[in-house]
C-alpha cells in the first residue's frame, strides 16, 4: 500500500462541505427554540446607573429580559493560559456588566424572543442609562490602576553591550489593532434535556476548556455537559474562546427550560470579539563596528483593552519571548507594559506576539543596516544563527516552557528565498521601475515560529465490525484540513484507505481530554496522539492474527485493510474478521484481555517546535495616493515534514492574505470618546482577490523536528508572521527612507513618508547614544 504520508492526499472536508452538506453552529435547528440577543453599552466608559428593561419586556413575542442583577453573582470569565504567576483576577470579563462598562460593545442584558428578528427588536427598547467616565485610549498614558501586568524577560549583560557598542540605533514603532474576520460569525444552540443535561453546538478550537469553566460558573458536573462537533468557518484565535455568551445562552437555556440560539451579526463580531496587535515599541540594538549584534532591548506597551480574557497575558509575553528570532543575540532584555484602555478586550490573532515583534525587529534591523551604510541582507547574514550553533538552549521561556531551538538552517533557507528572487527577476524589474520614474521595492524579513505547544494531547483510534477506522481526537475543526491529516496518519499506522477512516474532532464526550486546536499545534499534538493510539491498535491487530493464523505477530503486515503473512499474502484476515476475534464471544480472547480493537493514547511534550522562513516582497507605492500594491509575494517556510503539502501551502498562502491585510488595510480607529470607526465593512477594509499576488513558496522539508516522532513543526502561522516585516521593508525601500514608523501603512501614512523624506525615519548617530527612530505619522 502506497504510503500516505506525505502526500496531497484530498482533504477528506471538502465533498460534504463542497455540496452544502456541512452543520455549523447555526444549522442546528431545535422546535420551539428561543433566540437571544446581547443588549451591549454603546458607551466607552463609564458607571450603570440603570438598566431599564420594561418596555422590551411587554414587547410580544419577548419571553425574558436578564440584566446582571438577575445572574447568580458576580461571574467572571477565567483566564485559560496563565503567565509567570501574575494574579489578574481582579481585571477578568464579566459576563454582564453589573456597575461599570469598559468598552463599546460590552454586554449589559440579554433579550431572549420567540424569533430573531424580535429579539434584536426588544434589545432596542432597553434602556441603559450610563454616567459617562474618564476614556484611556492611548496605552503609554495609562496610569499604575490601569496596569494589568509588568513584567520583563532576557538574559546577559546588557548593559555592559550597549556600553561598548560601536553604534546604537533605534526605533519607535506603532503596531495597529486589528483581528481575525472569519467568514462565518460565532454562534451557539444550546438544548437542554429533562435531567438538565446540557447539548451545545458552536463551541470551537477548546471545547473541552469551555465545558469545564460552564461546569464551574453554572454549578453543573461537567459531564452533564456534551460539545457537540460542528463545522467552522474560520477561527484563526479569535474564535472558540470562552466569551459572555458562551455562559448566557446555557444559562437561558437552563433557566427557561428550552432551546435557545444565539447568533451575532457581523456588527456585533467587530467590537465583541477579541481584538489584537495594538503594541507600541521602543526598540534599540547595540553593534559592533562590523554590524555584529551585542545586545538587543524593548520598552513595549501593549493595549488589552477593557479587560482580561481568556488569553492572560500571553500575545505579550510571546513578543519578547520569540523577539530574538532566528538571530545570535548575546544579551537581551525586554520589559512589557499591559494597559487596560477603554476599547474592546485582546486576546490572540494568527502569529500572535510574533507578527508584531518580528515586523518591529525586522525595521530596526532594516535601519540599523542604512545607519552602518551595510546591505540589509549581509548584515542579517552575519547574525543569524549557523546549524553548527543549534540546538540552542536559549535562556527564555513561553508559556511555561523553556526556548529550546533544537535544529534548523536559517542562514540556508534565506538564501534558497533569495536565490528564487533572482530568477523572477524581481531585482530588474525594480531597477526599470525606478529607471521610468516608478516606486517600487523589494522588502525582506526572517523570522522564527514556535508550534507543538503541549503539554499534552490524547486521541482514540478504534477498528468497527465492518473494518473501518474511527478517531476521536482532541483537536477541532477550523478548516485548516486536521481530518484529512489525521486520516491520513492514522491509514499509515494501520495500512487502511482514507476513505475507510472516519475522524471526529471536538466532541466532549467522545474525546473528554482533548486540548483543542490552537498554536499551530495540531499536527505535532494531535497528530503524534493520533499516530500513538493507531500504533497501539494495529499491535493488537497483529496479536490477535497471529494468535489466528499461528504465526508471529512481527511476521504479519497490514495492508489494503487486512492482516496479513509477510510473503504470503494469501495468509491474512481482514480487519473486520479481526474485530471478530477481539469480541467478549471469541475463543481467541483470554479471560482478563479486554475486548475490542480500541487504544487511548495521551502525547506529551517538554518543548515546543520552532519552525522558521524567509518572506520577500515586491510592492510598487503610487506616489499621488500613497496607496501600495504588492507586486509579488515569496514564503519560505521549514515546517520539518509536510503530512499534506497541499495543506501546508493552503496555510501559507491564506496567512500571506492576512498579513496584506494587517500590514496595509486592517484597522480599528475610536473617537475621542471611544466609539468605535469601524463596525462594517465599508470602514474595517480586508483585503480581496485584487490585493493578493501571486505567491511563490519554498515548503521546506530539510530540517525534521527532534521533539516529536513525526518530525513535524507546525505550519498554521508561518504565512502571517513575517508579512507585516516584509511589507514595510519593501515600502522602505520603494519610498527610499530607512524605516517605516507603524503598521498599518494606509495611503496617509505613505503619503506622510513620502512628504518627510528620510528626516521622518532617520537621524544622525552621536556618541552612541542618540536616538535614530521614527515619530507616528498620522
Amino acid at each position: 500500500m502506497v504510503e500516505l504520508l506525505g502526500t496531497r492526499a484530498s482533504r477528506k472536508e471538502d465533498p460534504r462541505l463542497l455540496a452544502g452538506h456541512g452543520r455549523f453552529g447555526a444549522d442546528v435547528q431545535r422546535p420551539r427554540t428561543l433566540h437571544l440577543r446581547v443588549v451591549r453599552s454603546s458607551v466607552a466608559a463609564g458607571r450603570i446607573l440603570e438598566v431599564a428593561t420594561q418596555a422590551a419586556r411587554d414587547l410580544p413575542g419577548v419571553v425574558a429580559v436578564f440584566s446582571a442583577a438577575d445572574l447568580p453573582g458576580d461571574l467572571r470569565i477565567p483566564v485559560r493560559l496563565t503567565v509567570r504567576g501574575i494574579d489578574l483576577s481582579e481585571h477578568l470579563q464579566p459576563v454582564l456588566a453589573s456597575t461599570h462598562v469598559r468598552y463599546v460593545g460590552e454586554p449589559v442584558a440579554v433579550v431572549v424572543a420567540e424569533d430573531a428578528y424580535t429579539a434584536e427588536d426588544g434589545a432596542e427598547l432597553v434602556e441603559v442609562d450610563i454616567e459617562p467616565g474618564d476614556v484611556l485610549l492611548h496605552a503609554p498614558d495609562a496610569d499604575d490602576s490601569r496596569i494589568a501586568a509588568d513584567f520583563t524577560l532576557g538574559y546577559g549583560d546588557v548593559d555592559a553591550a550597549f556600553g561598548s557598542a560601536e553604534h546604537v540605533v533605534s526605533l519607535d514603532f506603532h503596531v495597529g489593532r486589528h483581528t481575525a474576520v472569519p467568514m462565518e460569525p460565532r454562534s451557539l444552540v444550546v438544548e437542554v434535556g429533562p435531567d438538565g443535561h446540557l447539548d451545545i453546538y458552536g463551541s470551537t478550537k477548546v471545547p473541552v476548556f469551555n465545558r469545564q469553566v460552564l461546569a464551574d460558573l453554572l454549578g453543573m458536573d461537567a459531564y452533564d455537559i456534551r460539545m457537540h462537533h460542528v463545522d467552522a468557518g474560520g477561527g484563526f484565535g479569535v474564535r472558540g474562546e470562552f466569551y459572555p455568551e458562551d455562559f448566557l445562552a446555557p444559562w437561558v437555556a437552563r433557566r427557561l427550560g428550552k432551546p435557545v440560539a444565539w447568533t451575532e451579526d457581523r456588527a456585533e463580531h467587530l467590537v465583541a470579539v477579541n481584538h489584537s496587535r495594538e503594541q507600541h515599541h521602543r526598540i534599540e540594538v547595540a553593534l559592533d563596528a562590523d554590524g555584529v549584534i551585542m545586545g538587543l532591548r524593548d520598552d513595549v506597551w501593549h493595549d488589552n483593552g477593557g479587560y482580561i480574557r481568556t488569553h492572560g497575558v500571553i500575545v505579550p509575553e510571546l513578543t519578547l519571548a520569540m523577539l530574538p528570532g532566528p538571530y545570535r543575540v548575546p544579551a537581551y532584555s525586554g520589559r512589557v507594559r499591559v494597559a487596560l484602555t477603554n476599547k474592546t478586550p485582546c486576546g490572540t490573532y494568527r502569529a500572535p506576539g510574533r507578527f508584531e515583534g518580528t515586523t518591529v525587529r525586522e525595521q530596526l534591523f532594516d535601519l540599523a543596516a542604512d545607519t552602518l551604510g551595510m546591505d540589509r541582507i549581509e548584515l542579517r547574514r552575519r547574525n543569524l544563527l549557523t546549524s553548527a550553533e543549534l540546538p540552542l538552549d536559549r535562556p527564555l521561556d513561553a508559556l511555561g516552557t523553556d526556548m529550546l531551538l533544537d535544529s534548523g538552517d536559517y542562514g540556508g533557507l534565506m538564501e534558497r528565498a533569495l536565490s528564487r528572487v533572482d530568477e523572477l527577476g524581481w531585482h530588474d524589474l525594480v531597477r526599470q521601475g525606478r529607471d521610468a520614474g516608478r516606486l517600487l521595492g523589494i522588502g525582506v524579513s526572517n523570522f522564527l515560529e514556535k508550534s507543538g505547544l503541549g503539554p499534552h494531547d490524547t486521541a482514540d483510534v478504534e477498528i468497527t465490525s465492518t473494518g473501518r477506522v474511527r478517531v476521536h481526537s482532541g483537536g477541532t475543526s477550523l478548516g485548516q484540513g486536521i481530518e484529512t491529516v489525521l486520516a491520513q496518519v492514522v491509514a499509515d499506522e494501520l495500512g487502511v484507505a482514507m476513505e475507510a477512516i472516519e475522524v471526529i474532532n471536538g466532541d466532549s464526550q467522545l474525546q473528554p481530554y482533548g486540548t483543542g486546536s490552537w498554536a499551530s499545534r495540531s499536527t505535532v499534538m494531535a497528530g503524534n496522539a493520533v499516530r500513538g493510539a493507531g500504533q497501539a491498535v494495529a499491535a493488537r491487530v497483529r496479536e490477535l492474527a497471529g494468535r489466528a493464523l499461528e504465526v508471529e505477530p512481527g511476521d504479519l503486515e497490514l495492508v489494503a485493510g487486512t492482516v496479513r503473512v509477510r510473503g504470503v499474502p494469501d495468509c491474512s484476515l481482514t480487519l473486520a474478521q479481526v474485530w471478530g476475534a477481539s469480541q467478549p464471544s471469541s475463543e481467541l480472547l483470554g479471560a482478563d484481555e479486554p475486548a475490542g480493537l480500541w487504544a487511548r493514547h495521551r502525547f506529551s511534550v517538554d518543548h515546543m517546535t520552532y519552525p522558521y522562513g524567509t518572506h520577500v516582497c515586491l510592492v510598487e507605492v503610487d506616489p499621488g495616493t500613497g496607496g501600495v500594491a504588492v507586486r509579488g509575494y515569496l514564503v519560505a517556510y521549514e515546517v520539518g515534514r509536510a503530512i499534506n503539502p497541499q495543506l501546508v501551502e493552503g496555510q501559507l498562502l491564506g496567512g500571506v492574505a492576512q498579513g496584506v491585510g494587517g500590514a496595509l488595510l486592517e484597522q480599528f480607529q475610536y473617537d475621542d470618546a471611544g466609539q468605535p470607526q469601524a463596525t462594517t465593512f465599508m470602514d474595517y477594509l480586508m483585503p480581496t482577490a485584487s490585493e493578493i499576488p501571486d505567491i511563490e513558496l519554498i515548503v521546506s522539508e530539510d530540517v525534521p523536528a527532534t521533539t516529536n516522532a513525526l518530525g513535524v513543526r507546525g505550519a498554521g502561522e508561518g504565512g502571517l508572521t513575517g508579512a507585516g516585516a516584509a511589507i514595510a521593508s519593501a515600502v522602505s525601500d520603494a519610498v527610499r527612507v530607512p524605516a517605516v514608523p507603524q503598521l498599518p501603512l494606509s495611503p496617509g501614512v505613505v503619503l506622510g513618508l513620502l512628504a518627510a523624506g528620510a528626516r521622518t525615519t532617520r537621524g544622525v548617530e552621536k556618541d552612541r547614544t542618540e536616538h535614530i527612530g521614527s515619530p507616528t505619522i498620522d
